[in-house]
């Protein structure tokens, strides 16, 4: 799954990097270390601009909220819910298939989190004793440094109890959609713990290649079949994971410190 990332990069270097050709000055978002659901992240998509003379698609950076509200809802209280897609479903799903047959986003981060429970809080748990896990957060990325394009989805909806000037009148939202986690070992792993993504978590952000960035943001790319293929998980072995600190874990923290990487996990976090 994908609950929380990091997303640090500005505007105009990810505009540079996915070649984007609008983004909007007072959209910019303040480096977000602890991404967590109903933020507001950057999204880039290709959409025809409103009111254009033109219907040609333009590629934009846009600021969108995290966890995704089906146009069809009434209210958007269940968008908190759904923050990730799956791979596996996303075609058939009510909530995401009218959305990924049109409407397919690629949601920039520098990584994602994803949490382990410690062994020996394992068996605690299997023994039935009521204490809760600690489990250590990790930091996966791609090992070369370069931006996690994580395959994501958007979709509009209008708020009916507000007239149409209302600046809150229509909702922007995404979701991410993920895949079966790799089981292959990792490019770079830490000296204790994991040896692949697999061992951290069932599930990770499926990840783009630059080769389907365009493929996947066309629009007119509209053929569920066709589009399933671009669902492939990326090529193994791209991606590095390490421990940082559980301070993560609390949402209100947030900084670059909390992307430092751990010589060890925390005591009482051992993998």
């Amino acid at each position: 799954m994908c609950g929380r990332y990091a997303s640090s990069r500005r505007p105009e270097d990810l505009a540079g990097v996915f070649e984007v050709e609008k983004w909007e000055p007072e959209e910019t978002l303040e480096p977000d270390y602890n991404v967590a659901p109903t933020k507001e992240v950057y999204a880039v998509l290709d959409r025809p601009l409103k009111d254009a003379e033109s219907p040609r698609p333009v590629r934009q950076l846009r600021k969108l909220k995290w966890g995704l509200v089906p146009s069809w809802a009434k209210t958007p209280e269940g968008g908190a819910r759904m923050i990730n897609a799956r791979a596996e479903t996303v075609h058939e799903k009510p909530a995401y298939r009218r959305a990924f047959a049109a409407r397919r986003c690629i949601l920039p981060a520098d990584g994602y989190y994803e949490w382990v429970t410690g062994e020996q809080e394992r068996e605690l748990e299997v023994e039935g004793r009521k204490k809760r896990p600690r489990k250590q957060p990790y930091f996966v990325l791609p090992a070369d440094g370069s931006v996690f394009a994580m395959a994501g989805l958007y979709e509009f909806w209008r708020d009916r109890t507000l007239p149409d000037d209302h600046p809150g009148a229509w909702w922007v939202t995404c979701s991410v959609i993920t895949t079966e986690a790799e089981r292959t070992p990792l490019a770079v792993a830490p000296a204790e713990g994991p040896r692949s993504l697999a061992d951290i978590h069932p599930r990770m952000p499926l990840m783009l290649t630059p080769d389907r960035w365009d493929a996947w943001l066309d629009p007119s790319r509209t053929d569920p079949d066709a589009l399933r293929d671009l669902l492939a998980p990326p090529p193994p072995g791209l991606m590095r994971a390490y421990p940082v600190s559980t301070a993560v874990s609390n949402v209100r923290n947030n900084g670059p410190e909390l992307l430092k990487e751990l010589e060890a996990p925390e005591e009482g976090t051992l993998f």
